[in-house]
This record gives structure tokens, C-alpha cells and sequence, in this order.
């Protein structure tokens, strides 16, 4: 005997699905605030079984930003719906102007020329923006890619598109695969990351370090954020995986 819900999911698993979730360790990349994730094995099968102790800041490797990770008085990580955490992905792919300018913030403009070609953005969706920045993934120094004096040069969201996708396109959140939401150029000027205050102050959540991003159809795949469920936490790692149309 079978129904909708089961037939959905027979339709599902005959799809292909797209990991978009790094693996990490203590050597994995991180925010330079952060120390290094610490895995100290607690019993081995010596013992009878297997058993791990972690210990990392909850944004490490591929994670999801609530609310609470920058605006006081808002969500915690539990307090997100489940339906929340499936969404329409939309691919907006500037891998390419990420090599010739790492320097970049996406702006409305852009917004505007991608919804020339691929039409608009539908309200409710999962906005990922892909720069191919997850292919420097495992390294450290060539995920911040310093220049000769030091400072990270790392593309971005601009505030201006992140405004026009949220306020007028009503989408519902966003990932990428840099460590923030803003450019490290804006980020140096304003001396704070207001992109990503400003996303986090819709009551939303974003996830970042994201990867695989290529593997993706421009619209048209879902994307499944998986997360534990840490009382009052402000992120955590996340499995997130798209299923493609």
C-alpha cells in the first residue's frame, strides 16, 4: 500500500543528489577568530567500541548562521522550522569574475542581468551565490588569499543585492562558499560585516563554506539543510545536499 508522501519519495530517490557540505578536521580551514577543531579519540575498539570527543566553534567547516549568531533577541538554532530547512536552490554562478577580481561584491545590478537571463527569482527560495571558492578547500592560506599587504581578498555579497532579494524578490535565505556573507574589501572598509547582520535581522538563517555548487542546475534543485539540534546555539556544522530536477 503506498501514498502521496511515499510516491514523492520513490520520485526522490531516483533523482540525482549533490553533497554541498565539506568534510572537515582539525586541519580544515576557519574563521582566523576560531581555533582549530580538536578530535580526541576517547575509546577505540580495543576497548569495544568507538568513541569521539569533538571540539569546535559552531560556524566550522560547512555550517548554518541562525538569527542569534548576530542579532540579539532573535531565533536560536532550534527554535528554526523544519520546512524552513527545504528549499527552491537558485545558482547564481560568478565563479568565473571570481578569478579575475576576488575583490567583489554582488550587487542589485547583477541581481538584475542574472534575472535577464534566467528570469526572476522566485519568492521563497535558497539563494546560493557560486564563486568556486570551495575548490581552494583544504587550504587555509589559499581559501583567505592574502595580498602583498596582508589582507584577505574575498568575494561577496553586496548589501544593495542582498536588500533587493530579500525586500522585493522575498526570497527566504541564502549560502555561499566564502567564510562571510560580505567581501573582505567591505568588510576592511566598514569595519563590520553588515551583510551579514542584514541577513540574519530578517529572521533568517544563511550557510556558509559551502561546495559543489558547480555540480548544480541554475534552478530547479532543492536543497535540504540537515542539522543538529544544540540547545540555544547561534550555528552549527550542517549537512546540506541538493536533490536535482
Amino acid at each position: 500500500m503506498t501514498n502521496d508522501v511515499l510516491q514523492a519519495l520513490n520520485v526522490l530517490k531516483s533523482k540525482k543528489w549533490i553533497d554541498l557540505t565539506h568534510t572537515f578536521d582539525h586541519n580544515s580551514p576557519h574563521f582566523f577568530m576560531f581555533e582549530r577543531a580538536q578530535i580526541k579519540t576517547l575509546f577505540s575498539h580495543t576497548d569495544g567500541f568507538l568513541a569521539q570527543e569533538f571540539c569546535f566553534a559552531g560556524q566550522y567547516g560547512t555550517h548554518i548562521d541562525a538569527p542569534i549568531h548576530f542579532v540579539p533577541n532573535t531565533r536560536y538554532l532550534h527554535e528554526l522550522e523544519l520546512h524552513e530547512l527545504v528549499l527552491p536552490l537558485i545558482v547564481i554562478d560568478q565563479s568565473q569574475r571570481a578569478q579575475r577580481d576576488p575583490n567583489f561584491s554582488f550587487s542589485k545590478e547583477d541581481v538584475i542581468t542574472f534575472e535577464q537571463e534566467h528570469g526572476q527569482i522566485e519568492a521563497g527560495s535558497f539563494v546560493a551565490l557560486r564563486t568556486d571558492w570551495s575548490k581552494r578547500w583544504p587550504s587555509q592560506s589559499a581559501m583567505e588569499n592574502k595580498d602583498v599587504d596582508g589582507n584577505n581578498q574575498i568575494p561577496g555579497w553586496g548589501i544593495d543585492a542582498l536588500q533587493f532579494l530579500f525586500e522585493e524578490r522575498k526570497i527566504k535565505a541564502i549560502g555561499h562558499e566564502t567564510f562571510d556573507t560580505d567581501s573582505a574589501k567591505e568588510f576592511r572598509k566598514n569595519q563590520a560585516l553588515k551583510g551579514e547582520y542584514y541577513v540574519l535581522e530578517q529572521d533568517t538563517y544563511q550557510v556558509e563554506l559551502m561546495t559543489n555548487l558547480d555540480k548544480l542546475p541554475t534552478k530547479g534543485a532543492v536543497i535540504f539543510n540537515i542539522v543538529a539540534k544544540p540547545n540555544q546555539a547561534s550555528g552549527f556544522p550542517v549537512r546540506s545536499f541538493a536533490i536535482l530536477p
